[in-house]
């Protein structure tokens, strides 16, 4: 089928060479996450996909912050983190991403926009 798979302890991995693989598996997650009671706070994809996913990420600038540094990447409405290099954490080199969560439901359930 021409997929690549990666196993981290004892869990598979795809491994995306397309931006929606990736964009849909995230917006799996979060609808998992929204079923057990919990809403996500934010995105940390690994690092290899960075480029990947650079034109898919909704950018804004913080009200607060001149800084055109301080430009925010987000997906889904969640802030977007890359992960570290992987000689700092080698499960980078396998998993595609993490959500840091925090038990309630999202006040705006913004995850709806999955293609835009």
């Amino acid at each position: 089928s021409g997929r690549h798979w990666r196993r981290w302890n004892n869990e598979w991995y795809r491994q995306h060479t397309h931006p929606d693989g990736i964009r849909f598996e995230i917006h799996e997650a979060l609808d998992k996450l929204y079923t057990q009671g919990y809403r996500a706070t934010k995105v940390i994809i690994a690092q290899r996909y960075q480029e990947l996913m650079s034109g898919y990420l909704e950018r804004s600038t913080p009200w607060r912050s001149g800084q055109p540094e301080a430009i925010a990447a987000r997906l889904y409405g969640l802030p977007v983190e890359f992960s570290p290099d992987t000689s700092e954490d080698p499960c980078w080199e396998v998993i595609n991403f993490d959500l840091e969560k925090e038990p309630g439901v999202p006040v705006r359930y913004p995850y709806f926009r999955l293609f835009e």
